[in-house]
């Protein structure tokens, strides 16, 4: 039956998958429970109702659904369908990451980094980033890199922040391509390299980054390029 209600997901009948998921929820599996929370926030086979999200998503949560960890904490960091908490939402995002989900791994990070929902702790911050990114966060790449760049919760290391950007950069992450154009700008964690500098604050800047955008139009406007 599961893969009956996922290939009705897939094939864009979300009356039919509802129908399936919900069937098999009430016989308790967990991903199905998640799946049905899932289908309430979203308005997928049916009314979106943020409460009936809420009531499946503990559901499956009392059934150590890693997932379903990590949407409580979205409702409650967003303030959808109960009050906003933060505090509720580290917790949340915590313990999915400590099942291993790695967007929960990231929001973790960040909210260690910035002190939400939890105190500051830049070395929690880049623990976390590091086991996200080993999934393949990309996001998580390049948040990492800084905090090795700066020298913020772990030891400065501009080769490492450099490998980091890189990995991030060649992603088409425009935040990394930026970072690591000024890697190579100021030759930290590699060799100078004006040219390859000012390639990846283009491609930056292509994608819509301020910082780049503004950086190409002075060296513009000067007569550099």
């Amino acid at each position: 039956m599961k893969q009956q209600a996922h290939d009705a997901f897939t094939q864009g009948n979300y009356a039919k998958a509802f129908e399936l998921y919900s069937q098999l929820a009430e016989n308790n599996d967990p991903e199905a429970t998640t799946t049905v929370g899932y289908f309430y926030q979203n308005g997928f086979g049916v009314e979106k109702d943020l409460d009936q999200a809420l009531v499946w998503y503990e559901k499956a949560a009392i059934l150590k659904e890693p997932l379903a960890y990590f949407n409580l904490g979205i409702l409650y960091s967003n303030g959808q369908g109960v009050a906003e908490d933060k505090s509720k939402a580290f917790d949340y995002f915590l313990q999915a990451s400590q099942m291993g989900v790695m967007q929960a791994q990231y929001e973790t990070a960040l909210m260690f980094e910035n002190g939400i929902g939890t105190d500051k702790d830049l070395s929690a911050a880049a623990y976390w980033y590091e086991e996200a990114a080993k999934r393949g966060n990309i996001d998580a790449f390049n948040n990492l890199g800084v905090l090795y760049k700066e020298g913020h919760g772990v030891q400065q290391d501009y080769k490492k922040a450099f490998i980091l950007f890189n990995r991030a950069a060649e992603a088409g992450l425009d935040k990394a391509q930026f970072n690591l154009g000024y890697m190579y700008d100021k030759g930290q964690g590699c060799e100078q390299n004006g040219e390859l500098a000012l390639q990846w604050c283009r491609k930056a800047a292509y994608q819509g980054h301020e910082g780049a955008k503004a950086i190409i139009k002075q060296l513009q406007e000067n007569g550099t390029i």
